[in-house]
């Protein structure tokens, strides 16, 4: 398995791949505005030096696949940009968003270090090269692909392939549940190692995969109950990173309200998962000596 490093110059790198420290992907949903993103970065960072493990924070500037067209979408482009990069140079920490669009590829990584593409378009060709491409334009970038609900996970490898086609290998490849009927998620735990065959470290994205799609008829929702037993069960499945919304006030959230963990509560949610990931990793070791 490849070593995939995110994080150039004066951004702190974070790496994910067999054998290393856990790595977490964390941030509010939608970008709701610089106070709340400033809030919640500081606070992860604080909870992830103390815990040592790398971060990396996202948030998203445009939230396209809402249910309803009067749903919440963030902030927007230019001021989501903006918030990042604030965020990128105070904190000190690579910075994550979705892209939806070819169109905005080249300026997403103006101010990004990691692409991501939603799971609804992970089967999107131009869009895979196009942010492949222009990972590879710099050094420290690159590309956080959702697997699709829809998608069996050995579809991760050729959609892999399209990205590290044109010029980087910097692919991480995200779990976040399977349709199961019509309005409701699951996770097979056997995809995760089955993903991993592609090469690239495996994310489990502990918030999409206990949610309810359009639960709320409207909207989705979700059993947050079911975040840390699905998470130890991926750490023990052998993932190398996690992915966590959070937010201050998660009832009160743009999006996501059900399924995000309340910030004052994620350094209690992390604490065990880091360990088991630790212990995981002691077993490999005795294992393989």
């Amino acid at each position: 398995m490849r070593e995939v490093v995110i994080g150039a110059g004066s951004v702190r790198k974070v790496s994910f791949g067999k054998g290393l420290p856990l790595a977490l992907i964390a941030g509010t949903c939608a970008i709701e505005g610089r106070e709340i993103t400033l809030k919640t970065a500081g606070e992860l960072v604080r909870i992830c030096d103390k815990l040592g493990i790398g971060l990396i924070y996202k948030g998203s500037f445009d939230k396209a696949n809402r249910t309803s067209a009067k749903g919440a979408r963030g902030s927007g482009l230019e001021a989501g940009l903006g918030i990042l990069g604030e965020v990128r140079a105070s904190e000190g920490v690579p910075v994550l968003t979705d892209v939806h669009e070819t169109i905005q590829v080249s300026q997403v990584f103006q101010t990004v270090d990691v692409a991501q593409i939603p799971a609804f378009l992970a089967r999107q060709t131009d869009l895979l090269v196009a942010c492949g491409t222009e990972a590879a334009k710099y050094e420290g970038k690159g590309v956080n692909i959702k697997k699709g609900q829809f998608m069996a996970p050995a579809d991760m490898g050729p959609a892999s392939f399209k990205v590290a086609g044109c010029g980087t290998d910097n692919v991480l490849l995200t779990e976040r549940g399977t349709t199961f009927g019509y309005g409701d998620l699951v996770v097979d735990m056997r995809g995760l190692p089955t993903m991993a065959a592609a090469g690239y470290p495996v994310v489990f994205d502990v918030t999409h995969s206990i949610m309810q799609p359009s639960g709320k008829g409207d909207s989705s929702t979700g059993k947050r109950e079911f975040a840390a037993p699905l998470a130890r069960a991926a750490i023990g499945a052998g993932v190398q990173g996690l992915f966590v919304e959070t937010h201050p006030d998660p009832a009160n959230a743009m999006s996501d309200r059900d399924t995000q963990i309340p910030l004052d509560a994620m350094e209690a949610f992390l604490y065990p998962l880091v360990e088991l990931h630790k212990r995981v990793l002691e077993l490999e070791f005795e294992r393989a000596a």
